[in-house]
């Protein structure tokens, strides 16, 4: 003779179920969290979203040459630090005219004011916004850190170029400057001093 199931045995294996579903649910999107910041920013750099500029080859770039029209384009570049970062920085030259679809390269210095070696990493976007997919680097600082020693300064240049296809787009219609804003953050956090050992 089967055993029949109790209602309370019932009730106890749906609230486990339950339960186990709610808990898979919360890792899922505590993964979700951790995922969402790399993943945004991907977006950004594949769409041009938020003024996200673009990462060229030199393909592109060389596509981008043979499409040029002659047509200009101003350039601005700005430069910042975040609260706490203890550098100078600036463009050496505040703006510049462009030929679209050709190549650029623009100059920044950085130099590091503190009397400890600070690594840096630059966060970058440009205005307006819509321009961000067609805003091409090729090279620059801003793809790795940079590391400053005491009172050093560097020169620090970006290779890149407008893609001429802005020129087809009717967001872009009536832009005559783009402006390319750079902010370095501490890439690392500065290592605390080692406790004084007592005899």
């Amino acid at each position: 003779m089967a055993s029949i199931a109790s209602p309370a045995t019932d009730t106890a294996r749906a609230n486990l179920r339950t339960g186990a579903l709610a808990f898979a649910g919360a890792l899922a999107m505590l993964g979700l969290g951790y995922a969402s910041v790399p993943l945004y920013r991907l977006f950004c750099q594949v769409t041009g979203f938020g003024g996200t500029t673009m990462v060229a080859s030199e393909s592109k770039a060389a596509a981008a040459a043979a499409a040029a029209t002659g047509q200009k384009i101003s350039i601005r570049f700005d430069a910042t630090t975040a609260m706490g970062m203890p550098w100078t920085f600036r463009p050496v030259q505040a703006t510049d005219t462009v030929t679209i679809g050709e190549r650029d390269i623009a100059t920044y210095t950085a130099r590091n004011d503190s009397d400890q070696p600070i690594t840096g990493m630059a966060t970058f976007n440009v205005e307006p916004e819509q321009a961000g997919k067609y805003f091409n680097k090729i090279q620059c600082f801003c793809f790795t850190e940079q590391t400053l020693q005491p009172g050093q300064e560097v020169t620090m240049p970006v290779l890149y170029f407008v893609d001429p296809a802005m020129l087809d787009d009717p967001n872009m219609k009536g832009v005559e400057q783009i402006t390319l804003s750079y902010t370095f953050h501490r890439a690392e956090a500065p290592q605390a001093a080692a406790p004084k050992r007592t005899n």
